[in-house]
């Protein structure tokens, strides 16, 4: 019994969502739209503003579909009508984020700026030199540049220099220590 593929999701007002020949599933919002081709084998029905996924039977592989097209149709609501917002921190003396264009130039430390393209769907804003605001609706896309951004310089535990999400908390090692001669 999937918990997840079994729960039901409530369409917000102002979102609308059509169902296609062979599951292709358009999600329009305020923020924008997105579409996505399902399983043929899960049955998505929409009645009354409630979306339901229900699975032809008990295989193992059918069980997997099933929670996994609900939470994707869950996120592509929540993107259409929210959005989705990943803010990091660039943390160390010297280092600093700069927004150039469709380009993102991270000075972290390295001989040279480090410069990312940012993907179609997504809208990156650096307020100060130390913060990077990234936004879409797709939460895949949101998630994989921000994971981008902070591979270029993963937090340190002994420092704490690096490039981190902000509500993530970095575990610090005491460093060495100079023994004294006996």
């Amino acid at each position: 019994m999937s918990r997840i593929g079994n729960k039901a999701i409530t369409i917000p007002s102002g979102v609308e969502v059509n169902i296609a020949e062979g599951n292709e599933v358009t999600v329009k919002g305020p923020k924008g739209t997105l579409t996505k081709k399902f399983s043929p084998l899960m049955q998505i029905e929409i009645n009354e503003g409630i979306l339901t996924v229900k699975r032809p039977n008990e295989e193992k592989h059918t069980k997997q579909l099933h929670g996994t097209t609900r939470a994707l149709l869950a996120t592509m609501i929540e993107g259409c009508s929210n959005g989705y917002t990943k803010v990091l921190k660039v943390v160390g003396i010297g280092y600093r984020a700069a927004l150039a264009g469709n380009k993102v130039t991270l000075n972290v430390g390295f001989s040279h700026p480090v410069e990312l393209n940012v993907p179609e769907g997504v809208t990156v804003t650096v307020p100060d030199a130390n913060t990077i605001n990234v936004a879409g609706i797709d939460k895949q896309i949101v998630g994989q540049f921000a994971a981008n951004v902070r591979a270029v310089k993963k937090p340190e535990p002994y420092g704490g220099k690096g490039i981190r999400y902000v509500d993530e908390h970095v575990r610090r090692k005491e460093g060495k220590t100079a023994s004294a001669k006996k």
